[in-house]
């Protein structure tokens, strides 16, 4: 039995995860996990520390031939950690940057979806075009709701393909000898493309805003000029935002599995509450958008709505952060 063996096997005889036992040695999560998927070995003043913690001699600690010391059966009513595999980690990350693409493109059809709408709305508002408001709202409310059912499609579609993974989000796990270096090693090479693309993207939304600028200055009274600049804005923000969820989903998935960022076990306690209040907070934001489109008829200036919601969303999760969690 190696060293790396030995110390899962006293932690969870002491019933500690990870984080616990980080603590009482004063290092990070990431540095029992390493030490346990054998990526490294602690230096001489933590083993000694080691040792002392668990009851346990520096002999058996560091030499391999030694199989027992003491009674280190697991106790039954100790539950042991969920592990995964190597094979499992890979399986996850593929669909994970698999449905990034897939979930970023469903984002950009819900923030494009007006977009054919106030096309039509100003059209009929023109003489030229000779289109009568009631069929152009008609069409364009057809076009939303068609745009609207084949994004909530992909959602549905894309997460029943990562359901099977939904414990990485609020279980405690164990990662098998090598996983987490492989993970670390993946997360690193892709940091530069995660940087980019938030960058880029935002870039697109500070940028989004200058067509509907540059209309109201050169055609204030253009109704048409107008609507074409407010969607383009639409257009520029929507790639922006589809970068910013497509880089942001495959960067979680290797916080997932390294249980790191939101996802540590402290966070983690937090996710079922965080996930209703989200689920609450966002589908409010639509219905008073629609609401007061639907209301108004004032397409031109209810997208603030969903400007407005995102600057407040995150006071929403701080405020969450704060809420107290009952330990199980």
């Amino acid at each position: 039995m190696i060293f790396a063996d030995k110390l899962i096997q006293l932690r969870k005889k002491s019933g500690w995860s990870q984080e616990e036992l980080a603590g009482q040695m004063g290092v990070t999560r990431q540095s029992v996990s390493k030490w346990e998927s054998a990526q490294s070995i602690p230096d001489l003043e933590k083993i000694i520390r080691l040792s002392e913690l668990f009851g346990v001699s520096l002999d058996y600690l560091l030499k391999d031939e030694l199989e027992e010391e003491g009674n280190l059966a697991l106790p039954e009513d100790v539950p042991s950690a969920r592990r995964v595999s190597m094979e499992e980690a890979n399986k996850f990350l593929s669909i994970k940057a698999g449905t990034a693409k897939a979930i970023a493109n469903a984002v950009f059809l819900c923030i494009i979806s007006p977009v054919c709408l106030l096309l039509l709305g100003a059209m009929s508002a023109d003489a030229r075009f000779g289109l009568a408001e009631n069929v152009a709202g008609g069409i364009g409310m057809v076009v939303l709701l068609a745009i609207v059912a084949a994004a909530v499609g992909i959602f549905i579609s894309n997460g029943s393909k990562t359901a099977p993974f939904s414990y990485l989000d609020t279980e405690e796990f164990e990662t098998e000898y090598g996983v987490s270096g492989m993970v670390t090693e993946r997360r690193d090479k892709y940091k530069d493309t995660h940087t980019r693309y938030n960058i880029i993207g935002a870039g697109l939304c500070i940028v989004a805003l200058v067509p509907l600028f540059l209309s109201v200055v050169f055609n204030e009274n253009n109704v048409f000029t107008l609507v074409m600049m407010l969607s383009a804005g639409f257009l520029i923000a929507g790639i922006g935002v589809n970068l910013f969820v497509r880089t942001g989903i495959i960067w979680e998935s290797f916080e997932k599995l390294l249980q790191e960022g939101d996802y540590t076990k402290s966070k983690k306690k937090r996710r079922p509450v965080a996930s209703v209040i989200t689920t609450v907070y966002w589908m409010a934001a639509t219905a008073i958008f629609l609401a007061y489109s639907l209301a108004t008829d004032n397409w031109e200036y209810s997208w603030i709505v969903w400007v407005v919601a995102g600057v407040l969303y995150p006071a929403v999760l701080a405020i969450v952060n704060l809420l107290p969690v009952k330990e199980k």
